[in-house]
C-alpha cells in the first residue's frame, strides 16, 4: 500500500505560510540531498486548491534539466478541490467530490509515496481521517511571528512517533514523525 506523506516547511513557531520568502536562504547541498531522496520515493503528488494554483502559475515556465523542475512537472498531480474548475498544469487530475474515499483508493493503487507540500487544510483533513502515514517537517531556525500554522487551534491532541531526524549544517532540523493512530496502513 502506498503511503501519503507531507512534507512541510516550518518556522521554530509553526508558520507554514509563504516558504518562499523565508526558507530558501537555509538550502544548501545537504538538504537538496533529502529532497532528491524524497522525489524518488515518490511518484505522485497531492495537493490543495491554493497550493496547486501557486505551483502551477510558476513550475512550469521554469527551465528543465534539474531534478526539482523536472519532478514537479512531470509527477502525477492530484488537485482536491470544490471550487476549482479544471486542472491543466501538466498530469493534473482534480478530485472535486469525496476526496477522502479518492485518496483512500489512491493509497491502494500500486506505486511509490504519494507526497503532499503546502495544502495545511487538506494535510489537516487526511491527518485527523488517518489517511496520513507520515509527517515530514523541515524545522528552520527562525521565528516569524505570525501567519498560517500548520495546526491551527481547535484541534484535539495527537501523538506522533518520531520515526527519523536529521540536522543540516544551516541549522534546519528534518523531523519525520508517524501519526500514532493512522487508519488505513
Amino acid at each position: 500500500m502506498r503511503k501519503v506523506v507531507a512534507v512541510e516547511l516550518v518556522s521554530l513557531d509553526g508558520v507554514m505560510e509563504a516558504p518562499e520568502e523565508w526558507a530558501f536562504s537555509y538550502s544548501n547541498e545537504e538538504m537538496e540531498a533529502a529532497n532528491a531522496k524524497g522525489m524518488a520515493a515518490s511518484d505522485a503528488m497531492l495537493l490543495g486548491r491554493a497550493t496547486y494554483q501557486g505551483l502551477a502559475a510558476f513550475w512550469p515556465h521554469q527551465p528543465g534539466g534539474t531534478p526539482m523542475v523536472d519532478y514537479i512537472n512531470s509527477v502525477r498531480k492530484f488537485v482536491v478541490s470544490s471550487t476549482l474548475e479544471e486542472a491543466g498544469w501538466n498530469n493534473s487530475t482534480l478530485i472535486r467530490e469525496n476526496a477522502l474515499e479518492n485518496i483512500a483508493e489512491l493509497k491502494r493503487q500500486p506505486g511509490k509515496d504519494i507526497t503532499i507540500i503546502g495544502s495545511a487544510a487538506l494535510v489537516r483533513s487526511l491527518f485527523e481521517a488517518g489517511l496520513l502515514d507520515e509527517l515530514r517537517l523541515m524545522v528552520h531556525p527562525l521565528v516569524l511571528g505570525g501567519g498560517k500554522r500548520l495546526f491551527e487551534n481547535g484541534g484535539e491532541q495527537e501523538t506522533l512517533e518520531l520515526v527519523s531526524s536529521e540536522t543540516f549544517g544551516t541549522g534546519v532540523i528534518s523531523l519525520a514523525y508517524r501519526p500514532s493512530g493512522a487508519k488505513g496502513t
